[in-house]
């Protein structure tokens, strides 16, 4: 096989499509705004909307299809939102949009000169 042929990804089917498309999605959305991606960019939507789009109405499955219908509308605000100069909301998780917004506290459990029972948290 060639090099030039091994280089690309062939997806079996519409889920493993747009599992690779939103991982795809989210390691760019914050990138800064060029013609390349913007071209990229509508190069994926438009996979979704014609083969992605066919390959699930093969398959059947009308979550696939709410999925994919709420993936198309949240990359398609994508191009409106980076525009305007602002960074994308969150990211693509489960075909949805997750806006991620919630804090997140490590915590170390702090013992204090006790048994297990006396323990203190620190954030």
């Amino acid at each position: 096989m060639s090099q030039e042929k091994a280089r690309y990804i062939k997806p079996q089917s519409a889920v493993e499509a747009m599992e690779l498309i939103q991982k795809l999605f989210n390691q760019y959305r914050n990138a800064p705004l060029t013609q390349k991606l913007l071209t990229y960019h509508l190069n994926l939507l438009t996979r979704l909307q014609t083969d992605i789009k066919t390959a699930a109405e093969q398959a059947g499955d009308p979550k696939l299809l709410t999925g994919l219908q709420t993936m198309t509308a949240a990359m398609q605000s994508w191009s409106g939102i980076r525009f305007s100069g602002r960074p994308f909301p969150g990211k693509l998780r489960h075909f949805k949009l997750d806006p991620g917004t919630h804090p997140h506290f490590k915590t170390q459990v702090h013992k204090i000169k006790g048994t297990a029972s006396h323990r203190s948290k620190r954030h």
